[in-house]
């Protein structure tokens, strides 16, 4: 019998390679994204201080029952929601870290839902 290779360590080594070349300052955040079966999350990271500026994701209050689980219109719905909440702290400009995933689907609907709400990248 042959071993498949795991999705998440494939992923994983993916990610280290981009975080190795994406870095978030202070004047440019990294937008982080991840996304799971049910729900998908939005961060915006400073990394040189440490802290998570905005987060955003299906969970959300204001997303709550609005949006179900991790499909493409909750993903837009997330990229919206994340955007509002950057551009409300003052952050206009980002590095957007994929993490991995390939740049189609529901990553490519948060991303341009992200940029119509004001986010540059």
């Amino acid at each position: 019998m042959i071993n498949k290779p795991d999705r998440n360590k494939l992923r994983a080594k993916r990610q280290g390679r981009v975080r190795n070349k994406i870095f978030g300052t202070t004047q440019r955040p990294r937008l982080n994204v991840f996304r799971s079966i049910n729900n998908i999350y939005a961060q915006i990271i400073d990394d040189e201080k440490g802290i998570t500026l905005v987060s955003a994701s299906t969970l959300s209050p204001e997303l709550k029952g609005k949006v179900s689980g991790g499909n493409r219109e909750a993903a837009k719905a997330v990229g919206g929601l994340i955007a509002q909440k950057a551009v409300e702290k003052g952050v206009n400009r980002v590095v957007f870290d994929r993490a991995g995933y390939i740049y189609h689907g529901r990553i490519k609907e948060l991303a341009d839902a992200a940029r119509e709400g004001g986010l540059v990248f």
